[in-house]
């Protein structure tokens, strides 16, 4: 009998197909998009995707790859692609409106598309990654930006995000009420909400947030050798693991990989949204350590998503975090170190876990010839916070794994 809190997807048999609004988003025409737009970007590489031999041998799979998106745009998470991308398509958007024609992605950094920027307001609430890249996006257009962040945001991030110019308001409460006040107070305001979650009503700009993370699946696909047969991602309102669901869906079609969706223990939104078949609120508990997935209700649109091209759901406690990002700082044999946030390594304490669970493990055919996937999509967002869980600061880890 299964022991670790798992869901498979009744919610949607293989092949029922995305709705043709996500499919359009999300499909392999919209990241050639992305990648016009991340070339006008500093720091714009691809992200490292390293092979873990030592450790999959452990674990007794096939192979094991991580995308480490530590490295990405200088920022440290795979966020820095999504507010940022969203925030230019929105300007370009608005600046064709205003001068009555198309403008095109490559005139977004010049002197007239600029000085329409500079008349916009972007806010957003964040746990801290999300908000750093709208301000950063609102610093290379020359907009406004107004991060709205809750009292469970470390010091260390908020001036992350101040760094770049934006206007700082701090909340009283969780992310979820975070998110309610700046959407209030950007409506009484006229300015633009730019959020990575998703309400009725509200869509299309989370759909742009996410389209800007596909570039990463389609920069795995280009190196794998071969595609994964499992993939585990981790999950605070889902917006992250929808566009590498569902891209992967679309990439793929029949040879995609099977996916599952891994939620903190103390903010199970998905986890529950599934197992209901609807999306809920979750009560909000203890506070977790995976702190980017303090979440307690999923985006719609993302749920959506999920619920089409998943086939699986789960939990992991609080000490799984920290346990894998040990893992990752300290490797075995010759697997090259890496360092990876507390809510960074989630999909990899997310395959931990079912893997200590034979029978689970077994029934979704996690065996030797699995070939799996997981994303760090974190670095050491907070470097004090690293050091205490992992016991070693992220210079040390990454200086060498003797250092």
């Amino acid at each position: 009998m299964s022991t670790t809190p798992y869901l498979i997807n009744t919610l949607a048999s293989h092949g029922r197909p995305l709705e043709p609004h996500d499919a359009e988003m999300l499909g392999p025409a919209a990241v050639d998009r992305v990648a016009q737009v991340l070339a006008l970007r500093e720091n714009n590489d691809a992200t490292p995707l390293n092979a873990l031999p030592e450790l999959a041998a452990e674990l007794g799979l096939s192979s094991l790859h991580l995308k480490d998106e530590g490295f990405r745009l200088g920022l440290g998470s795979f966020k820095a692609l999504g507010g940022a991308y969203a925030l230019m398509i929105l300007v370009q958007e608005e600046a064709s409106r205003q001068l009555g024609r198309n403008v095109a992605i490559d005139e977004l950094m010049s002197p007239e598309i600029r000085a329409i920027a500079a008349t916009m307001t972007f806010a957003c609430a964040t746990d801290g990654n999300h908000g750093r890249s709208v301000a950063q996006g609102a610093q290379l257009m020359g907009a406004r930006a107004v991060i709205f962040v809750h009292s469970g945001v470390s010091q260390t991030r908020i001036e992350a995000i101040a760094r770049f110019g934006a206007k700082m308001v701090h909340v009283d409460g969780s992310y979820d009420f975070s998110v309610a006040e700046a959407t209030r107070v950007a409506t009484e305001e006229g300015w633009t909400i730019l959020s990575d979650t998703s309400w009725p009503g509200y869509e299309y700009i989370p759909g742009l947030v996410a389209q800007g993370y596909t570039i990463m699946v389609r920069e795995i696909l280009e190196e794998l050798p071969q595609a994964p047969t499992h993939v585990f991602l981790q999950a605070g309102v889902g917006g992250f693991a929808a566009a590498v669901a569902a891209h992967m869906a679309l990439a793929l079609g029949d040879s995609r990989p099977h996916v599952t969706v891994v939620d903190p223990a103390n903010a199970a939104c998905l986890f529950e949204s599934a197992r209901l078949g609807h999306v809920i609120k979750v009560d909000e508990t203890r506070p977790t350590v995976m702190a980017m997935l303090e979440c307690y209700e999923p985006s719609l649109v993302a749920f959506r998503i999920l619920e089409r091209a998943t086939d699986g759901f789960m939990t992991v406690e609080e000490d799984a975090a920290p346990e894998a990002m040990r893992r990752l700082a300290l490797p075995i044999g010759d697997d090259p170190a890496v360092v990876a946030g507390e809510s960074g390594c989630v999909g990899l304490a997310g395959l931990l876990s079912v893997l200590c669970d034979p029978a689970l493990a077994a029934k979704i055919g996690l065996d030797a010839e699995a070939r799996v996937l997981v994303i760090n999509t974190e670095g050491a967002t907070d470097p004090a916070l690293y050091e205490k869980l992992v016991g070693r600061s992220p210079e040390a880890i990454l200086r060498g794994k003797t250092a």
